[in-house]
């Protein structure tokens, strides 16, 4: 096992720069998700940590040692790929073994480990089959035995669960997230995905056009976003997001005129703002303010709603199962202890 250290890396394409100065600091053990739309360098963060890329400036160590001009099978470190890469003419035990036996270990070393790795990932019953007959789950279970058998320092994982339906999505999310409790390995792991950043990570590194946006513990990141972009791509439906004003203490004023509670922040009367509130922190009830209802999409454990806030959007996850049409007007009720706001101008959190 090892720390994994990012210290102020840069990365230019010619004379485009695609990493402006990105710092993390992963701990021995810890499970990092790296997290943010396509094309924000994410990925390109992760292959230069495996040696894949070169970085331009800064420093990348593993374990204490500085590692950009270190090759990367001398790096100590092990990846998992969205594509799987599995030999296809060679069995389960042959590409879970091959690179021990291409580092000339002996056969009955290998033989333990890759029998060690099948226990784990329950693939004993596979390892005599070829990939073409494995399910995509069963592939990327190989792919991961084939990482767990070099007993390497820290995991590499690149989106490897996008090539999956939904249901086997979130069964892989829990075998990655037992097999880290299990081995208490570093991992770095990669997605574009939120809801896998919050459930599999320790720590989420949000990422945009080649920065870091925030670093926080997952709930952390929900509960106090620095910003409207992680806001707003931390938590699942989004977060709603209204334009307007603060109109006095206590109250704010969208610009399509609706008026809603506000908490106590330091925010002079008329200084605009963006008003953010959880679809999950709003229910239905008396003294609410009146929206209309636009669209209701039961899911049978809770309902969302979409409603108009005068010439605003806003999306409400409730537990009751409503009826009423759409065009009805519903009172929502918004805790003011529930509500984010931040700089109009900025988009900071205030």
């Amino acid at each position: 096992m090892a720390e994994v250290t990012v210290r102020n890396v840069k990365k230019r394409y010619g004379t485009v720069q695609v990493m402006h100065g990105v710092s993390v600091d992963i701990e021995d053990g810890q499970f990092v998700v790296l997290v943010g739309p396509s094309g924000c360098g994410k990925s390109t963060l992760l292959r230069m940590i495996a040696g894949l890329e070169q970085i331009s400036e800064g420093q990348i160590s593993i374990g204490g040692r500085v590692v950009n001009d270190v090759m990367p099978k001398d790096r100590d470190i092990a990846m998992v790929f969205q594509s799987y890469a599995l030999y296809p003419h060679k069995t389960v035990a042959e590409n879970m073994g091959f690179a021990l036996k291409i580092k000339g270990a002996p056969k009955s070393e290998i033989d333990a480990k890759v029998q060690k790795a099948a226990s784990i990932l329950d693939l004993g019953h596979l390892l005599d089959r070829y990939p073409k007959q494995l399910s995509g789950g069963q592939r990327q279970r190989v792919a991961m035995g084939r990482a767990i058998v070099r007993d390497p320092a820290v995991f590499l994982f690149d989106e490897p669960l996008s090539n999956l339906d939904a249901k086997l999505r979130v069964a892989m999310r829990v075998e990655i997230k037992e097999l880290h409790q299990r081995l208490g390995t570093t991992i770095v792991y990669v997605t574009h995905d939120q809801i896998e950043a919050m459930t599999m990570a320790d720590k989420i590194v949000v990422m945009r056009d080649g920065r870091v946006e925030q670093i926080g513990a997952p709930l952390e990141l929900y509960d106090h976003p620095s910003n409207t972009f992680v806001a707003g791509f931390i938590g699942s439906p989004a977060m709603n997001f209204i334009k307007g004003k603060v109109e006095a203490p206590g109250t704010f004023l969208a610009e399509g005129g609706a008026r809603l509670p506000l908490p106590e922040v330091s925010a002079e009367a008329g200084r605009p703002i963006v008003y953010g509130i959880r679809p999950e922190h709003i229910d239905i009830g008396e003294g609410g303010v009146a929206a209309r209802v636009s669209v209701l999409e039961p899911t049978g454990s809770e309902t969302q709603v979409f409603a108009r806030l005068g010439t605003d959007s806003i999306d409400a996850v409730v537990k009751d199962r409503l009826t009423v049409q759409p065009g009805t007007e519903i009172p929502l009720r918004i805790d003011p202890r529930r509500v984010h706001v931040f700089d109009g101008a900025s988009g900071a959190r205030i």
